[in-house]
């Protein structure tokens, strides 16, 4: 089901957001009866604590949303998801003194916690709808909201459901949905056309490697999307161990993030030229999978020494960077759930980028910070390009030592982008590890809204 507000001109109750330490005055502010009921129910306006009011009638008359304090707020994001959780059904709508930002953090948060994986398995969706607050975008915010639950759906599928064929698909349905273009690379045609680390790395699978191009629009600063589509990676020869393994579905999370992202870009049609580029394969292990220590020759040209056939993500991202550099766009951004050492360093929530441009990078941390949509900026640590150059070939897929592994990766990414001024890399973990408000365990979108929020300054929208 589309996740989507409550009718504007309908009827609603009304939702009271009281904090922790709330002045009497507030209170008072509650009809006699609502004030008896809350002092009666405990009600503190703790953070998350919710106390529905009764009519005359017994029916809800509304509700008390507890918002605590600044400082435990801060510890978390979209805590009135809780209360669409908790509420029952019906329209209601926020009555409280809340910052623009935070009304629209609020009204999102609401829209996300109606996501439900429903592929395999029905599942109830809160029924409680809340009407979009005056001064907010609807339309804007609901568009956001359904291309995340696109991006977490195509993360929760089983690769047995989401290999690279089905990965097309669901770019070229995106295509359809917005008027855009798509047309795909596949198989041996990979060799032919120049994407040689793209079809080693897929080459394995009896699932066809395949690159993935999305084109829209026709006027406006170009910005190239590319996402990272690692159907499943059992490490290849490297095998990984069950443990590794166990999350891999998730490895085409940097593709979803982009496809997500590309909805919500023609969704809202910003007036921008966008391409879209996924390289899509699965790394799995049989007779011609390629190996530990063989050298790779890149689209770009660089040769590329294999120490780790687990190290595939940035192979395949290399030949989809080197043809998105050959246009020169105006910007590009790569998506990819690329390195352990990011979650290491700065753990599932908090999704590390890299970029030179001093202006975007500054774009993308206000757009992250207005969107609740947490980013960090790492370096390109330039007295670390030595240990991505084995000697033996141009670069090393898996430099040895086990140190700045999310920063050596996304240097060897780097290479890649020679004709193109600006370029950030994101390596996001595309996971929630455990239920938190608004985003269920499972994956989850990364970096998304925080661009969208970015490109106006970033491209001059």
């Amino acid at each position: 089901m589309p996740l989507c507000f409550a009718a504007a001109d309908g009827a609603s109750l009304p939702l009271y957001l009281l904090g922790e330490g709330t002045p009497e005055a507030a209170f008072a502010a509650l009809p006699s009866v609502a004030r008896l009921w809350a002092s009666a129910q405990g009600f503190t306006g703790a953070l998350g604590q919710c106390c529905v009011l009764p009519g005359p009638s017994g029916a809800p008359s509304g509700a008390l949303f507890g918002i605590g304090t600044p400082d435990g707020r801060a510890r978390g994001r979209f805590h009135l998801a809780r209360a669409a959780e908790s509420l029952p059904d019906g329209a209601w709508h926020i009555v409280g003194d809340l910052t623009r930002s935070e009304t629209e953090e609020a009204a999102l948060g609401w829209l996300l916690a109606g996501y439900r994986f429903e592929r395999y398995k029905s599942a109830s969706a809160p029924t409680a709808r809340l009407k979009c607050p005056d001064g907010l975008d609807a339309a804007r915010l609901e568009a956001i909201a359904n291309a995340e639950a696109l991006t977490r759906d195509l993360i929760n599928t089983p690769a047995s459901d989401m290999g690279p064929e089905e990965l097309e698909q669901a770019v070229f349905a995106l295509a359809s949905r917005h008027g855009a273009t798509a047309s795909a690379i596949r198989g041996d045609d990979l060799l032919t056309q120049g994407f040689p680390m793209i079809h080693a790395v897929g080459r394995a699978s009896p699932r066809a490697p395949r690159l993935l191009d999305l084109r829209w629009g026709t006027a406006g600063p170009e910005l190239t999307l590319v996402g990272k589509g690692v159907c499943f990676d059992t490490g290849g020869l490297d095998l990984k161990p069950a443990s590794g393994m166990g999350l891999m579905k998730k490895d085409m999370g940097g593709a979803a993030t982009v496809i997500g992202l590309a909805q919500m870009i023609m969704a809202l049609g910003l007036p921008l030229r966008l391409r879209v580029l996924i390289p899509a394969v699965e790394n799995a292990v049989s007779g011609n999978a390629f190996r530990p220590q063989d050298i790779l020759t890149s689209r770009k040209g660089l040769s590329v020494e294999v120490n780790n056939t687990d190290a595939e993500g940035r192979l395949v991202l290399a030949d989809a960077l080197a043809c998105a550099d050959e246009e020169s766009p105006d910007l590009i951004l790569c998506m990819a759930t690329l390195t352990g050492a990011a979650r290491v360093a700065l753990g599932p929530d908090l999704p590390p980028f890299y970029t030179d441009d001093a202006a975007l990078a500054e774009a993308l941390t206000q757009g992250a910070t207005e969107a609740a949509d947490p980013l960090w900026r790492m370096p390109f640590w330039t007295p670390y390009e030595p240990l991505i150059e084995p000697g033996i070939a141009d670069l090393d897929n898996a430099p040895s030592g086990g140190m700045a592994g999310s920063i050596t990766a996304a240097l060897f990414l780097r290479r890649f982008v020679t004709e193109t001024d600006r370029f950030a890399h994101f390596d996001i973990y595309g996971w929630q590890p455990s239920p938190a408000p608004a985003r269920p365990k499972g994956g989850v979108g990364q970096g998304a809204r925080a661009i969208l929020a970015a490109l106006p300054k970033a491209l001059g929208l």
